[in-house]
């Protein structure tokens, strides 16, 4: 299994100086310190790929010992042709996530036990800046994206798409266009039942997003709460 780690954004709506992974969330430990240090507990070191774009040489010189692919056109293009570039090199089961989300250890757990391809959730209410979902009668995702109404809740930003749906997903992120989410592919593949895509709900565990500096304090906050430490 491989992960990916979508990284080449800008982040304008957090405001940061640098790309929003390394963000510093506790003693100098960014996201994506705590994002490394998670995935490389259930996987090799080696097996993860982060996509760079903006400020690339900051975030390759802070993770030397991983494997880096550049979306030249970062800033023309978003997360699906960033995650297509990384998926071309792939051909395993992959996990991928957004580089601003900071989770608890479990939640991977929670993806790699689901034998079907998946999408971490939960179910609340949402706003409208929320990538939300609602499922089919078979209890599969039917649809994903900001703008669903009457939604079970909000689709986290950590996935895992199976070899046998590769790809089948690779083609729909080919189709999709530039300046599309990634999520836009597993709409397009959900609302057409071409893709069984298991939601898989966070439950007790923490999971958050970075957009807003509101979301980082939350994050923060949490942090110090429960004591959460990182090795990385």
């Amino acid at each position: 299994m491989k992960a990916v780690i979508l990284a080449a954004g800008m982040g304008t709506r957090l405001g940061t100086l640098v790309p929003k992974p390394l963000s510093s969330l506790i003693d100098e430990k960014t996201i994506l310190d705590f994002q490394i240090e998670r995935l490389s507990k259930v996987l090799d070191i080696d097996n993860i790929i982060i996509v760079v774009g903006y400020k690339k040489e900051i975030i390759m010189e802070k993770s030397p010992q991983l494997m880096f692919v550049y979306n030249n056109a970062y800033a023309q293009t978003n997360t699906a042709k960033s995650l297509l570039i990384a998926l071309k090199k792939i051909s395993e089961d992959v996990i991928w996530l957004n580089g601003d989300v900071f989770f608890d250890e479990k939640v991977l757990d929670l993806l790699l036990n689901t034998e079907s391809s998946c999408s971490l959730v939960d179910q609340k209410k949402c706003g409208e800046e929320e990538v939300k979902y609602n499922l089919n009668n078979k209890g599969f995702v039917h649809n994903i994206s900001k703008m669903v109404q009457n939604a079970k809740g909000e689709c986290l930003g950590i996935n895992l798409i199976r070899k046998k749906d590769l790809s089948l997903f690779r083609d729909e992120l080919e189709r999709v266009d530039n300046k599309d989410y990634f999520e836009k592919a597993l709409e397009s593949l959900t609302v057409s039942n071409r893709l069984a895509l298991q939601p898989v709900d966070v439950g007790p565990f923490y999971c958050n997003e970075i957009d807003y500096e509101e979301d980082l304090q939350d994050v923060k906050n949490y942090i110090l709460k429960h004591n959460v430490t990182s090795s990385f």
